[in-house]
């Protein structure tokens, strides 16, 4: 049996890593990422989650933000929002490695409520992305669920109090009273999660404000404001980001064309889409894939 959580979770991605380095565990919302090579900046929607960074280190940017987490640090994500992110220290003897728990707005409740007659930490900012030292509770919990993997029978039994015990810890850390908002069916942050479901769903459609905003519950004026406080983006922007980013995995994954992928993310003009996606990737659709492509041939 493991003894540390990095031995658990390298032993973890050797059996179950796939070409990306991403390896799924039979727990709900419990993944293993490994990396042997550093990697360029990769652009993604975030959900709510929290990242234990084991080994190596990573670099992520949120709007005009930039943070780089380290071996001993949990990187917390606690809205849908876009990132770039690049494994910034990895090597075949030294491995990124990180495990990753999606944060459960269900189990986040629950706990919320029976914790509410303890006081809450002051919250230091509003921010959806933080850093933190991993707690080492959190890490205990975390090893003890990488030790289920072992004994499949054991995981439906065992499983659930774990991944509560892991959400408690993290709740009564510095960052809880942010964390408890996923949980509250009315807070600011679920609420512009509706309107960003709506967004995900129908991301190549013309989504008014006022669309959005009833999704949300709010005026247009309150929705705009609380949008971009949660998610740093407005609604357009958020919009535009969700379309670039599927038209980069069309033309990546499926060899769509740039017109193709353009027309089929809500694009009208090949020539805009083209100049919105050098604005995002630092280079134009067809460049942007064949260097892709070139890394990873080389990799």
């Amino acid at each position: 049996m493991e003894t540390t959580l990095l031995g658990a979770v390298l032993r973890h991605a050797d059996e179950h890593a796939d070409s990306d380095g991403v390896a799924p565990t039979a727990i709900p919302g419990l993944t293993v990422i490994r990396s042997t090579v550093r990697t360029a900046l990769g652009y993604q929607i975030q959900r709510p989650l929290a990242c234990l960074v084991l080994q190596g280190s990573k670099h992520v940017i949120m709007g005009g933000e930039s943070f780089s987490f380290h071996v001993g640090d949990s990187l917390l994500i606690m809205a849908d929002v876009p990132t770039a992110s690049q494994i910034s220290e990895a090597s075949s003897a030294t491995p990124y490695c990180s495990l990753v728990l999606d944060l459960d707005p269900a189990i986040i409740a629950g706990l919320s409520a029976e914790m509410a007659a303890q006081d809450d930490k002051p919250e230091p900012t509003s921010a959806p992305v933080r850093i933190e030292p991993t707690d080492v509770h959190v890490a205990d919990a975390a090893l003890r669920l990488m030790r289920l993997l072992a004994r499949p029978a054991s995981i439906p039994l065992l499983h659930g109090a774990l991944l509560r015990e892991t959400h408690y810890w993290l709740l009564a850390g510095r960052h809880g009273a942010a964390i408890r908002r996923l949980g509250l069916p009315d807070s600011q942050v679920r609420r512009i999660g509706r309107a960003i479901a709506l967004l995900k769903s129908a991301y190549a459609q013309r989504l008014p404000v006022q669309q959005l905003a009833a999704a949300a519950g709010m005026s247009a004026s309150s929705f705009h404001a609380h949008f971009r406080a949660v998610t740093s983006l407005t609604p357009l922007q958020f919009q535009k980001q969700l379309r670039l980013i599927e038209a980069r995995r069309l033309m990546l994954a499926e060899g769509a064309g740039a017109g193709r992928a353009a027309h089929a993310v809500g694009y009208e003009s090949v020539q805009q889409f083209t100049r919105e996606y050098a604005r995002l990737f630092g280079m134009p659709p067809v460049r942007d894939v064949n260097a892709l492509q070139a890394r990873w041939q080389a990799a």
